[in-house]
């Protein structure tokens, strides 16, 4: 019985206690960082007291330091997005850490090269300011969190890195999406410890529902990031269809929704996305048209 009893003794972390007077003065200022996604910058905004009354101010990107989710099915945007926003930050003389777990990083640098010129960026920014950490070459670092997060927090502390790109964070966890939560949880919380703006890519299966934050692992990314932004494409194949996205037969349809955001405000509109031929990614108008 007392062997139950000292194995139930209770355990009070004291450091875990904290006054919001004391956390205040480790919180960052509310501010929003610019993209390079043509229509997405404006989507954000907080909230400011005018003449007694709520007045929506914009942020001017997404909020710095915010961990984004984004998510798609294949297809619709979600890795030139991402090279977007990476291609932009280095531009900005920022480090980024471009995190592969699908395509070699020999593979990445040459589409962000691409990508660089279709901006009208010089691509020797990315020489200078992204560094790869390449997970396809290295499957420890997709099977050990631990590991990975160590190697993330050399890099850190070496290049001096600002952002992050993951694409996909579903690599940590696509043969045990039961540990998907837990596993998603550890890199959130070492990204924000580190002050990272973070751009994750998740992927959708055929079975999920397209606009909604679900992907593989469930909700487990949607759940846990800052915000998630979700990308889908629906195939004009009705005349249904057709009179509803005012697009004819055959034609793909890409669309775009800002699911949540806990940072700060935001547009909740289903918009239209496009893929230009140079492969830049714009947000455009809602499908219901500006009120």
């Amino acid at each position: 019985m007392q062997a139950k009893e000292s194995a139930m003794e209770k355990e009070i972390l004291l450091d875990s206690i904290i006054t919001a007077k004391e956390a205040l003065k480790n919180a960052p200022k509310l501010e929003g960082i610019t993209t390079g996604i043509e229509g997405l910058d404006e989507l954000f905004f907080i909230a400011e007291i005018k003449d007694n009354k709520p007045v929506k101010k914009p942020l001017g990107g997404i909020p710095k330091y915010s961990v984004c989710n984004l998510t798609g099915v294949n297809d619709t945007g979600k890795s030139l997005m991402a090279e977007q926003f990476a291609v932009h930050r280095s531009s900005k003389n920022e480090k980024v850490c471009f995190i592969t777990t699908e395509t070699p990083a020999n593979f990445v640098v040459a589409s962000l090269k691409e990508r660089a010129a279709a901006m009208g960026i010089d691509e020797n920014v990315i020489d200078e300011n992204i560094i790869f950490i390449d997970a396809t070459a290295h499957y420890k670092l997709r099977d050990d969190v631990y590991s990975f997060l160590d190697t993330l927090a050399y890099a850190i502390k070496e290049y001096k890195i600002q952002n992050v790109v993951i694409d996909s964070i579903t690599g940590f966890f696509e043969n045990k999406e039961m540990m998907a939560r837990s596993i998603v949880r550890m890199i959130y919380n070492f990204l924000k410890k580190w002050y990272q703006t973070s751009i994750l890519v998740s992927q959708k299966r055929s079975g999920h529902e397209l606009l909604s934050s679900e992907a593989a692992g469930g909700y487990a990314v949607g759940h846990i990031v800052d915000g998630t932004i979700v990308l889908s494409k629906e195939i004009i194949d009705s005349s249904y269809k057709a009179k509803m996205y005012k697009k004819p037969l055959g034609e793909i349809v890409r669309l775009f929704r800002i699911d949540g955001c806990r940072m700060a405000g935001h547009d909740t509109k289903v918009r239209f996305l496009e893929i230009t031929e140079t492969g830049i990614v714009k947000i455009l108008n809602p499908i219901g048209g500006e009120k």
